[in-house]
């Protein structure tokens, strides 16, 4: 591609089943090595450190994976924005969007370093820590928080290759990120010994070559063209609807996170074997969702490309693809989990009553991937197309949705009732986009487009 013309507004946007592949599978891949990545650090604890050190870990992951999936808007808003400017060919504009939202990255981050004194005392002891459990949690907390700036940088990074549509390069950093952060986690934390706190260093050094091999790309393949320029960070206009655009996907997380959340605090009214059932199943969904996320990621370029080119027919082509490929590997999901879910629950359990009672809900869980389809391919449409209000919206009437549904069946049904209603949450997202789909399309192209 020319460097100095890094759009090509007057061509028509051919989408394709290779063209949404492209973005789809690097992404899914790049989401499937983050578990690797849990799984590698708690390896990492368990073999040098104690229980309680295992249990600081998980606490202290669980507040950073709040407070970074509060703020992963930041990717969102930045692809959307990106393959709108794309598609104007707007080669200005590409890079407009992109400090702008490192701008904000590095506000937020630098908010949380000078919060860090509040998150560190305050945090664990909130999160019921206590002890050496608290102390572990403190230590990797106060190690980790370090690098909240360039963790958000990194978010602006992926969204803008991923605007750009380069899924490779996104997949590329993701690796680099994940693999560094393993091999160093490994190497601090075993081989010289500083257990919890080397794997937190370990991601402190992940975050940060992550994110200089990404502006390294950036200024490699843009040269000059990528520099901010001020008179681009100080659009005010363009700065709020950056805020507004992110304000509605950080409403639309809150809804995400408060749903899961009252499943989990209900679930676990049932008993400590049907909590833990849950928690085995809730992977399924997990699994579920990697491709899932690639595929909402390619719907986020892809329709804010054509909605920036203005070219209806490839929007809608690009709605019909991410569908038609969305459904399909839901299909293939649903029964890959009910002929191998067994298996599957045995490997993650040795428990026996854990086991049982979770092949009991395996149907449930099974099915999510199918009604959580449309929902994840929704998501990606009006992000890409920054319809955020109505996404909003519709994401509030299905949470409002959700709770009826759960105060209505789980004192009749129990746990089924419970698992019927994350199922209904996840069909309501979807539907109610879909509902709005056609007014938004209509009103954002003209008829002779």
């Amino acid at each position: 591609m020319d460097r100095a013309s890094p759009t090509a507004p007057a061509r028509a946007i051919e989408v394709s089943h290779c063209s949404v592949l492209a973005i789809a599978v690097p992404m899914t891949l790049g989401f499937v090595t983050t578990p690797l990545l849990g799984l590698t650090d708690t390896a990492v604890v368990g073999r040098s450190g104690a229980a309680a050190d295992l249990a600081g870990l998980a606490i202290a992951a669980a507040l950073f994976d709040l407070m970074f999936a509060s703020l992963n808007f930041l990717r969102a808003s930045t692809t959307a924005l990106v393959a709108q400017a794309q598609g104007r060919g707007e080669a200005e504009e590409l890079f407009g969007v992109f400090w702008r939202s490192i701008a904000l990255a590095l506000g937020f981050g630098l908010l949380i370093l000078l919060l860090s004194p509040v998150i560190v005392g305050f945090g664990p002891e909130l999160m019921g820590a206590e002890g050496g459990v608290e102390t572990a949690a403190v230590t990797y907390i106060g190690i980790r928080i370090l690098a909240a700036p360039v963790t958000l940088a990194n978010f602006t990074l992926l969204g803008f290759v991923l605007g750009r549509g380069f899924g490779r390069v996104g997949l590329g950093l993701q690796l680099l990120l994940n693999g560094t952060n393993i091999v160093m986690s490994i190497l601090l934390g075993i081989t010289f010994g500083f257990g919890i706190a080397g794997v937190a260093w370990g991601t402190v050094i992940g975050e940060t070559v992550a994110m200089l091999a990404g502006f390294a790309f950036l200024f490699r393949r843009y040269g000059d063209e990528a520099k901010p320029k001020l008179h681009l960070l100080s659009d005010g206009a363009k700065l709020r609807a950056l805020l507004r655009l992110n304000r509605d996907i950080l409403i639309r997380t809150f809804s995400l996170i408060t749903a899961f959340t009252v499943m989990t605090r209900i679930g676990s009214g049932f008993g400590a074997v049907t909590l833990a059932a849950n928690a085995v199943l809730m992977n399924f969904f997990m699994i579920a969702s990697f491709y899932l996320d690639g595929m909402a990621t390619a719907a986020e370029q892809i329709s804010g490309e054509t909605i920036g080119a203005r070219q209806r027919s490839a929007f809608e082509r690009a709605v019909k693809l991410t569908g038609l490929w969305s459904f399909g590997l839901a299909v293939f999901s649903v029964i890959f989990f009910l002929t191998l879910g067994p298996s599957i629950i045995a490997f993650i359990t040795t428990a026996g009553d854990v086991r049982e009672l979770a092949e009991i809900y395996l149907p449930y869980a099974a099915l999510t991937a199918l009604t959580g389809a449309l929902a994840f391919q929704m998501d990606g449409v009006f992000i890409g197309s920054t319809w955020s209000t109505d996404m909003r919206n519709m994401m509030l009437v299905a949470l409002a949705g959700y709770l009826a549904t759960v105060a209505i069946l789980v004192p009749a049904f129990g746990n089924h009732g419970l698992w019927i209603a994350l199922n209904v949450f996840l069909a309501l997202r979807g539907l109610l986009l879909l509902w709005r789909l056609k007014p938004k399309t209509d009103q954002t192209f003209t008829d002779s487009q």
